[in-house]
């Protein structure tokens, strides 16, 4: 009873020594982001879509307010990695060493995906739905006087979630590789996937049908490209399985 209490607590621990580096390297982050903010935001400013628009601030405080969405964004966009890492670190006693050494390539993997998938809807799917908009309301005769916080609220509101839903491959593979999750529970599941990523879709997008089709395929496509990993990393486990099997055996 005493050793399992040791253990419980060795984990809380450890869990509180992981949360403190996080927490510490998402501070001197934040430090970073606040000089990295400003020529940032001058920078959006000055593409193709901010240039044909009006920026305004309405409020007193939309300028501070943007201000510190970008350092704080910044600074998790650079912890990232840490968060990863250090999420491995503490689970990574509990696996095989095999396991080990595949879960740490899961890293570069999830990072490489969350940049795509802030890629993808920068600079594809937010330019085709400002230029929609803007063509619209050119032809209703609207004239738009746009608020620089809800400007930049409504590509945070596009690209973030984006970085986001990109990890659908990796979190598949690492459920598939536990054994929480198979293929054939994938292949399943399909149609209620495919409802949630369509509300999903709704939700990140303007209610307008063309640039929601733009956000629930690219969707789509990535629950399908997940089932196919999620195959290849369930041949692999029960591969391991049936090779740890053998060397049992053996030593029996």
């Amino acid at each position: 009873m005493l050793d399992r209490e040791m253990s419980v607590y060795d984990h809380i621990g450890e869990l509180r020594k992981r949360i403190i580096i996080t927490a510490s390297f998402f501070f001197v982050s934040a430090i970073g982001g606040f000089f990295l903010a400003e020529p940032i935001i001058v920078y959006l400013q000055q593409t193709d879509e901010a240039k044909e628009l009006t920026m305004n601030a309405f409020r007193i405080t939309d300028p501070i307010k943007i201000f510190m969405q970008f350092s704080f964004i910044i600074a998790f966009i650079i912890t990232f990695p840490i968060i990863l890492y250090q999420l491995w670190a503490f689970i990574s006693p509990g696996l095989y060493e095999r396991e080990r050494r595949v879960t740490l390539s899961y890293i570069p993997i999830t990072i490489f995906l969350f940049l795509s998938g802030l890629a993808f809807s920068y600079f594809i799917l937010f330019p085709f739905v400002v230029n929609f908009m803007g063509r619209l309301a050119d032809r209703l005769e609207i004239n738009q006087v746009i608020g620089i916080n809800e400007y930049f609220q409504f590509l945070f509101q596009l690209t973030l979630p984006f970085g986001l839903l990109f990890q659908m491959p990796v979190v598949v593979m690492f459920l598939t590789r536990l054994g929480i999750i198979t293929p054939d529970f994938l292949v399943r599941i399909r149609k209620y996937a495919y409802f949630a990523l369509l509300i999903i879709g709704g939700l990140i997008t303007p209610p307008e049908l063309i640039s929601h089709l733009m956000v629930t395929l690219p969707l789509f496509i990535l629950y399908e490209i997940s089932t196919l990993i999620s195959r290849g990393a369930y041949r692999k486990a029960k591969k391991a399985e049936a090779l740890m099997e053998q060397e049992m055996n053996r030593h029996k």
